[in-house]
């Protein structure tokens, strides 16, 4: 994280620890000039290009499991989901609801 140069740095930063705190099979490299997460295949990555908030891409092939997930994830692609943070405030909000869908994917690879 240190050679990122974004805007919302800190959110991702704060959302990168949530993730990784979330489940220790979760594995971080960089991918796209931004962290990636993964186990066993990839979970996500933050969108770099992104610059008016910290945009985070997961990847949910078939979509299994994650239909209910509190208003968290946007988007109606068939393989993944978004979540946008526009500040601190909105991470620390949607901490709770990213920590239970983080540890709910990896128990999806884990069966």
């Amino acid at each position: 994280m240190r050679d990122v140069d974004h805007p919302f740095k800190a959110e991702m930063e704060a959302v990168r620890q949530i993730i990784l705190s979330a489940s220790p099979k979760i594995s971080e490299r960089i991918k796209w000039n931004a962290p990636s997460f993964y186990y066993k295949e990839d979970l996500g990555a933050f969108n770099p290009r992104a610059t008016e908030y910290a945009h985070l891409i997961l990847l949910f092939p078939g979509g299994a499991g994650m239909q209910a997930d509190g208003g968290l994830l946007e988007g109606e692609h068939k393989d993944r989901r978004e979540v946008k943070f526009h500040g601190m405030d909105e991470v620390s909000a949607k901490k709770p609801a990213l920590e239970k869908l983080i540890k709910r994917w990896v128990a999806l690879r884990d069966r």
